[in-house]
């Protein structure tokens, strides 16, 4: 494609885009950008909020996690990458202040652009901007990069690229997109995409990267060092290009990042114990509180911090894919709520401790609100009454136990529902419509202790209603190839969802996602009401109808009855070396100071 695909695709959209936005032609650059009104922090803010200018340097930080990894470029659909790798070894034109709810700051950028209709965003690069080879960065490579991730990267960054009718260098350091689509987000979207050097893979294919290419970024980390599988390493650029910006200050202070992995959570907690690790993030309330009291925790030398967060719970909990004859039936899928015994569970695991997770926006001011839909929610739901499920108007709660074994009334209510759905028990085994027994595989990945002891139980409860559960523990490059294409029928799921829900949930719930691999839409969702919503959300130009439409989504998802959800992490339980240390003033996004360290530091 290249420079000769760049021309057409600009000049075939701006004759488009001009028919389409007649309005909001004239824009000023500007240092922020805001999804609602204007951002938080002044022109000549000196650092973010929450982050400490005068925080040392030095120091390392030592995570764990259970699994393994085959490729290093986590920005395309093959292969199983750490996750950190986005977040750590990358950055975006524009950088996100973790106190508010979506707001954007000038990183690799040094201002933005964008008209009062936001039809169009233009960005103008920092002249000082360097790749961590100490090459600069240019418009080229930032124009490459969106073209390459939006049609050869992760499906996560193909849906925007559609929208895109032109996409042009206005300068010698600015570059424009003009959108065929209207969609206030979509600013910010073009803001956050990762910077790749486009030298580096002129003659290779992208997305085919896999160990034995390790890209070369902007960020303040580079890899440095790693072992397939076992460890990698990042360390800090001395050079790096930003390390004067506002922007920048009091972040990226440690020397040294390393993630090192593990076969399952028992030998991971023991590297824990023994020194290897010095962060961790513990998950289960019950082992912080009962399984902490060993050498180095008495000693003072691993510190258990907790961090609250204001952010939404997300969906935690086992995924039924509707795309499957066992769960294509909505009330199959009420009855497997039913019958998973929350209480019962919760209290096993975790001494009852925990929260449960209610809606996808639960913990957060977007979740849905008690009882029947009302106001501005009412309204855009009305549009969907013929397809909402039993409990979107209405109002709906997950069904609660009496924390007993035998969980003896939600087994009767899952029955009546099977029954409701054509099944009977004959034999003492359930058996469908079609005569035949209804069976279904539970997919987990190896390491998944806590998720298996939770199954465990649950497949006891489905015994006692005549149903056989097949559970399948795979490695995680199989786990991830099979749930990438949509192979199984109920697997663990998680999905974190911020206070700042856009384009990124047609990927998780649309239907356009739903047959296409590699999507987040696990559940298989095809619903014209979640469809309208999301758009909704997206074109929201107030405050209010933005909750609103979000408000009415998570009703909608909920009522779906995709996903059995289990305890939510409303807090970070981190046990860490006394030397590493965290701002004291806290974002709205102070669960992120729980796994990403940018404003951490090492003080003896």
């Amino acid at each position: 494609m290249g420079t000769q695909f760049f021309h057409h695709l600009a000049v075939a959209g701006a004759a488009f885009a001009t028919a389409f936005w007649a309005p909001g032609a004239q824009a000023e650059p500007q240092h922020g950008i805001a999804m609602y009104g204007e951002p938080q922090l002044p022109q000549d803010f000196v650092a973010l909020p929450y982050a400490n200018p005068d925080a040392p340097t030095g120091g390392r930080i030592v995570t764990g996690e259970v699994g393994s990894f085959d490729s290093l470029n986590p920005h395309i659909l093959k292969g199983s990458t750490p996750w950190q790798l986005r977040f750590l070894a990358y950055e975006s034109l524009m950088g996100r202040n973790y106190d508010e709810p979506f707001s954007l700051y000038g990183l690799l950028a040094e201002s933005v652009e964008v008209p009062e209709d936001r039809s169009w965003v233009e960005f103008t690069l920092r002249e000082e901007a360097r790749f961590s080879d100490g090459t600069p960065v240019t418009i080229e490579d930032v124009m490459w990069s969106y073209e390459t991730l939006g049609t050869e990267g992760h499906p996560r960054y193909r849906g925007a690229w559609t929208k895109i009718a032109s996409m042009e260098q206005t300068g010698p350091r600015s570059v424009k997109f003009t959108f065929n689509v209207e969609d206030r987000e979509l600013p910010l979207i073009m803001g956050l995409r990762p910077i790749l050097k486009k030298v580096q893979w002129d003659d290779r294919d992208y997305s085919e990267s896999g160990l034995e290419t390790i890209p070369v970024g902007t960020a303040p980390y580079m890899v440095t060092d790693f072992e397939a599988g076992r460890y990698v390493t990042l360390t800090r650029n001395p050079d790096y290009w930003g390390a004067d910006l506002p922007f920048m200050a009091g972040q990226a202070n440690l020397d040294e990042i390393r993630l090192e992995f593990f076969g399952d959570s028992q030998a991971m907690f023991e590297a824990v114990k023994g020194g290897l690790i010095n962060s961790h993030r513990e998950s289960n309330a019950e082992k912080w509180e009962t399984q902490y009291d060993f050498p180095a925790v008495r000693a003072g030398d691993l510190v258990k911090s907790e961090i609250p967060h204001e952010r939404p719970s997300g969906m935690i909990g086992f995924v039924m894919n509707s795309r499957k004859p066992a769960f294509e039936d909505w009330r199959v899928r009420a009855a497997m709520l039913h019958a998973f015994n929350f209480e019962y569970i919760n209290d096993a695991m975790t001494g009852g401790r925990q929260e449960r997770i209610t809606s996808y926006f639960s913990n957060s001011f977007l979740g849905m609100e008690p009882g029947p839909a009302t106001g501005r929610v009412a309204e855009m739901l009305a549009p969907y009454e013929a397809e909402l499920l039993p409990g979107a108007l209405e109002g709906y709660e997950l069904p609660v136990s009496d924390g007993s074994v035998r969980n003896r009334a939600n087994l009767r209510r899952a029955m009546g529902l099977m029954e409701e759905a054509g099944f009977t028990v004959q034999d003492g085994a359930m058996v469908g419509p079609d005569g035949r027994p209804f069976t279904f595989e539970v997919l987990l990945a190896q390491g998944s202790a806590e998720a298996q002891s939770i199954i465990d139980l649950f497949a006891q409860a489905l015994e006692r209603m005549g149903i056989s559960v097949t559970i399948t523990v795979i490695d995680p490059a199989q786990y991830t190839e099979r749930t990438n294409n949509y192979d199984f029928d109920m697997a663990y799921y998680q999905r974190g969802l911020s206070l700042s829900p856009g384009n990124e949930q047609k990927l998780y719930f649309g239907a356009a996602a739903a047959d296409e691999p590699g999507s987040r839409n696990w559940m298989g969702v095809k619903s014209p009401a979640v469809d309208g919503l999301i758009d909704t959300m997206l074109n929201a130009t107030s405050r209010e109808d933005f909750i609103a439409a979000t408000r009415a989504l998570d009703r909608v998802l909920t009522t779906g009855r995709y996903v059995i959800p289990i305890y939510q992490w409303n807090v970070s339980r981190i046990a860490h070396a006394k030397e590493l240390r965290f701002p004291e003033e806290l974002p709205i996004y102070g669960d992120w100071l729980g796994w990403q360290p940018d404003v951490w530091w090492w003080e003896e």
